[in-house]
């Protein structure tokens, strides 16, 4: 079978490349917008699935990995900022506090239809940053394709004060914990 990458995130790619399997990327088009009432963790969950189903007729023998990712603070959600003041605004809401970074993974297998999903939550606590910062930091990293603001693989590891989770690929975007265990459940040898 084929693996896929629902996506065309270059963080993602870079973090699948580390299990060392043949994969292809194949980019879905999905509506990220959650629903109306919807749970911050349920959105990314529905998210991951409608990623990898958005692909999935192109790839009827695979399996394929859909993941989501939702930055949220008192119910309040932080998506891809997009432009350099939203960015700011985001990064100035979140600082000396803790945001829930809720990322979500489903592994469809097309030949079966059968779908395995996983939520896994970072807790990142932000430090209490100045205004000046903040300014650096998105002049020098850009974070504008990034929920939350914030790569911590990079510079914004600089930024915060502490993290807590089970996974820390996570936080980047793609759960390899999570990910292995759906992938050996499919028959996949790893490592």
């Amino acid at each position: 079978m084929n693996l896929v990458l629902a996506s065309t995130s270059a963080y993602r790619k870079i973090l699948l490349e580390r299990l060392q399997l043949p994969f292809d990327t194949d980019r879905p088009e999905t509506d990220e917008a959650p629903l109306a009432g919807e749970r911050p963790a349920a959105t990314a969950e529905r998210l991951a699935c409608e990623k990898a189903r958005a692909v999935a007729a192109r790839w009827p023998d695979a399996l394929i990995i859909g993941s989501d990712q939702v930055a949220y603070l008192d119910d309040e959600i932080f998506g891809k900022p997009g432009t350099e003041e939203r960015a700011i605004a985001q990064l100035q809401r979140m600082r000396g506090r803790t945001v829930v970074f809720h990322t979500a993974l489903a592994l469809l297998n097309t030949r079966s239809g059968h779908i395995q999903v996983e939520g896994v939550p970072t807790h990142v606590r932000f430090r209490d940053l100045s205004d000046a910062e903040i300014q650096r930091y998105v002049a020098r990293e850009r974070p504008l394709d990034c929920a939350g603001s914030a790569k911590s693989e990079g510079l914004g590891i600089a930024l915060l004060e502490a993290m807590r989770g089970d996974d820390p690929t996570a936080l980047i975007g793609l759960p390899l914990i999570a990910l292995s265990r759906m992938l050996r459940a499919e028959g996949v040898a790893l490592p």
